[in-house]
């Protein structure tokens, strides 16, 4: 473990990597019996243009790509600034690109070319001092025992096909020397499936790291949406993967390009906006039918590594700060701290607060020694910062170096008081991104981190506070850097206030596509008498408020739940709503609780407390369908109106001395699960 951990910091630290979609595709180009096949990505154009099995595994026979150069592809990256690299090892169509005994529907079998381009990119790889990692398909067009192709690449693996898996990632894993991390990509597996194929890993290279898309929260790192950027700092390691076309991974002869300026500005800025949030940028290149780069993509890559080649301190290595008041992204490494801005909007003055450090200099990477003038003030950094002389790429990176480290302010700690509540509303919350599979993923909270301060030396007492529907799960509770493990048992009940709550008629509007945790519209926006996505809302006729209605349901499926409350007073009310394959909750226009149902079951309910105000209420429900035939639909008002509280052992506080209290899942679950415990509430007496 401890190696392994070694190696995540490793990889978040090299910040920049290059994807290589390439493949029997490629040959392809897009285009399908003359004509340009503009569904979807190329990679996947057996599907698009529905080409017949036997017909497109015939192409196999012309692909011949002579101008394959692995030498060429490594000295490519390491223009470009990048530290490893990525490449397909397999996609869906099934066609290995590697000497496989599994299937003869290889490049080294079934082509003129004849030659293993997975053995010579590692070769070239460990040459040229980067790191090498590989993409897996865990599904197969090819495979006869696989499941039917599908129109959404999520399909389930089937027993004999997870053994052909396993046994072609055991050659990969045993025949090409040391790989960085294995991109696996689509399917819905088993939990089981998805633990088996990381054990694998980890058994042959214990050092390779695992992305999430294998799925059920068991990679190492996590993994965005395909050109997907997250606007919020994630506490685990994760990637963005991204193609120099967001259109497509694999070549397309026919693909329409923008000026390279254009390009490289759009690429550098995603690069900046990924490393800056402790990210790591995966961008992708697609060899054309002959194995080489197209001009296009060259000179966009070169054009990056211009940018890096004076920027480059600003990418590697550092860790992300959060933003000012200017929304300008900060990062840090040692005593420097780095501001990136955008060119064409750096304003006269900017202002970077919380700067306690004293400031040494402060000037522009791409200018350095030309130092600029500053004020700095009540923490409170403002640089005159002056329009750049000379023409400069769009984002520019302002280097302030500081007498020491940065710290960033604990402007967010809380005072310690007779009886303070610690809640997710006075949190902060700690993100990553879980799924079961591709679309069942969502912005996961793992845990609730509170930063305290005491004006006084005193000890309290912590008490829990927990419902029935979260008795006997094991939590971790972190007090100032020493783990305490919680199982929230034999704590004393306490029955919430029977306030009247008046609940108002239920309206349903669906179905909708979408992902869990993102709404079609703003939910602060939802009315009975207004339509939502297009759609009307239908009202719905229930004996009672334990009544769940079932609705049809496709893949990828939501129904939303909207309901009015009118409470007499400000009150707290419990609720039990069925989960499905997933579940968001919205009261007044605010999300109070998103998850997922890692194990799949029917049956499964969360209970999720309403925190009411006095007057009308709004009750926006989401039921997200991934698996099932039917959705249920229902918010449950009838059940016990009952908490537990559990004491915990005594703490001590010191004067003016800073405690950080987090709150996450037990040690040893998946890092990427979202809190089990669906309602948070610690109490300090």
């Amino acid at each position: 473990m401890l190696a392994q951990n070694i190696k995540l910091e490793s990889w978040q630290a090299d910040k920049f990597s290059m994807f290589i979609h390439f493949g029997l595709y490629s040959h392809l180009g897009g285009v399908w019996q003359g004509k340009q096949i503009e569904r979807g990505y190329s990679e996947q154009i057996q599907s698009h243009a529905g080409i017949h099995s036997d017909l497109y595994a015939a192409e196999a026979a012309h692909f011949n790509p002579s101008q394959w150069n692995a030498d060429s592809i490594v000295s490519l990256a390491k223009r470009a600034g990048m530290l490893s690299i990525v490449i397909t090892s397999k996609h869906h169509d099934g066609f290995c690109m590697f000497d496989t005994e599994t299937t003869n529907f290889n490049i080294v079998d079934a082509t003129p070319f004849g030659r293993d381009v997975l053995k010579e990119l590692s070769e070239a790889c460990r040459r040229g001092g980067l790191n090498f990692g590989l993409y897996f398909s865990l599904i197969d067009w090819h495979y006869p025992q696989a499941y039917p192709i599908s129109s959404h690449n999520a399909d389930f693996i089937t027993p004999e096909h997870h053994n052909y898996n396993k046994a072609q990632l055991k050659e990969l894993l045993t025949q090409y020397g040391p790989i960085s991390e294995l991109w696996f990509d689509m399917g819905s597996l088993t939990y089981n499936q998805s633990k088996e194929l990381r054990d694998l890993v980890h058994q042959y290279q214990p050092n390779c790291l695992v992305s999430g898309r294998l799925g059920n929260d068991q990679g190492d790192f996590c993994v965005m949406g395909d050109n997907q950027y997250p606007d919020y700092n994630l506490a685990v390691p994760w990637q963005v993967p991204a193609s120099v076309y967001d259109e497509t991974w694999g070549h397309r002869s026919w693909q329409r390009k923008v000026p390279i300026e254009d390009k490289v500005a759009e690429k550098v800025r995603s690069l900046v906006q990924t490393a800056a949030r402790g990210g790591n940028y995966l961008l992708n290149i697609g060899p054309d039918a002959e194995g080489d780069i197209t001009s296009h993509e060259r000179e966009v890559l070169e054009g990056i590594g211009e940018w890096m080649a004076v920027n480059r301190e600003a990418i590697y290595g550092t860790t992300p700060v959060s933003s000012t008041e200017n929304e300008v992204l900060l990062a840090q490494k040692g005593d420097t701290l780095f501001a990136y801005v955008i060119d064409d909007a750096v304003p006269d003055k900017l202002i970077l607060n919380g700067i306690t450090q004293s400031v040494r200099t402060i000037d522009y990477l791409d200018q350095p020694g030309r130092l600029l003038s500053y004020t700095h003030r009540n923490n409170v950094v403002e640089i005159l910062s002056s329009k750049p002389q000379v023409k400069t790429k769009e984002v520019r990176v302002l280097r302030l170096i500081l007498d020491r480290p940065y710290v960033p302010e604990e402007s967010e700690a809380l005072r310690l008081t007779s009886r303070l509540a610690l809640t997710p509303e006075n949190a902060i919350p700690e993100y990553s991104f879980s799924g079961v599979d591709y679309y069942s993923s969502y912005r996961s909270t793992v845990g609730y981190a509170w930063n305290l301060i005491s004006s006084a030396s005193v000890s309290r007492t912590p008490t829990v506070m927990y419902t029935a529907h979260d008795a006997g799960k094991h939590m971790t509770l972190n007090w100032d850097g020493k783990d305490m493990s919680l199982v929230l048992e034999g704590g004393s009940p306490v029955t919430l206030p029977n306030s009247k709550i008046d609940w108002g008629p239920v309206f349903l509007n669906g179905p909708h596509s979408g992902f869990i945790h993102t709404p079609i519209a703003d939910p602060a926006l939802a009315s009975a008498d207004r339509d939502w996505g297009g759609t009307p809302w239908i009202q719905m006729e229930l004996v009672d408020m334990g009544a769940f209605p079932k609705r049809p349901a496709g893949m990828f499926q939501n129904w939303y739940w909207l309901q009015e409350l009118t409470a007499a007073e400000n009150t707290e009310h419990l609720v039990q709503i069925p989960l499905n394959d997933g579940l968001a909750v919205y009261l007044n226009g605010k999300s109070v609780y998103v998850g997922n149902n890692p194990t799949k079951e029917s049956g499964v309910y969360a209970m999720v407390l309403l925190k009411l105000r006095k007057g009308k209420n709004s009750l926006l429900v989401k039921y997200f369908n991934r698996f099932n035939t039917h959705v249920t639909m229902g918010v449950d008002a009838g059940i016990p109106q009952q908490l537990y509280l559990k004491t915990l052992p005594e703490v001590q506080f010191s004067v003016g001395q800073p405690v950080k209290i987090t709150l996450s899942n037990e040690k040893g679950s998946p890092v990427h699960r979202g809190l089990t415990m669906t309602y948070v509430k610690l109490l300090l007496n």
